[in-house]
């Protein structure tokens, strides 16, 4: 799995998500209940990832849907 986003924005990680199960690649979303923890001040970020086959596919989307400057750099 390769992390593709990573943002404390609770409405661009349903935006992503959004655009992920639109084009059928799977994903998960790490961190999301982390606000036990936090005390709900959204300090801590969530990660979007994707399996590794999916991942250009998936930076491409997003570029594509202009959150280009949203992803993480590529994995080396």
């Amino acid at each position: 799995m390769q992390e593709i986003v990573r943002t404390n924005d609770p409405v661009l990680i349903s935006a992503v998500e959004a655009l992920l199960n639109g084009a059928g690649i799977h994903h998960l979303v790490l961190d999301r209940n982390m606000s036990v923890i936090e005390g709900s001040l959204g300090i801590l970020p969530r990660r979007v990832l994707v399996a590794g086959e999916d991942e250009r596919r998936a930076r491409e989307l997003l570029r594509d849907a202009g959150l280009g400057h949203e992803l993480r750099p590529d994995a080396p």
